[in-house]
């Protein structure tokens, strides 16, 4: 995966708002190296009204230190499944 920052610097000549493959053909257009492409890509097909909207959308690692990664890594409580959609706890009724 790349950064938010790897990202962001081969944004900077897209003209917003654009597609995937717009952003896509920009990008490779202005050199991005072939991980930033394949971040790109993976993007949901739809019309990016920023920067900001393509940086969320594409497959970026979070600059943390190691010690929150580590932090996180212990941390169970956050299972990255939405509420409503869990199962419910067989002691909760």
């Amino acid at each position: 995966m790349v950064s938010e920052a790897e990202i962001a610097q081969y944004l900077g000549t897209v003209d917003f708002p654009a597609t995937r493959d717009e952003i896509v053909q920009e990008a490779a257009r202005q050199g991005a190296p072939e991980d930033v492409l394949k971040a790109l890509r993976r993007m949901p097909p739809v019309d990016y009204r920023s920067r900001a909207e393509v940086i969320r959308s594409a497959a970026v690692k979070e600059e943390l230190p190691a010690s929150e990664h580590a932090a996180r890594a212990r941390d169970h409580t956050h299972q990255r499944i939405a509420e409503p959609l869990r199962e419910p706890h067989p002691d909760s009724g």
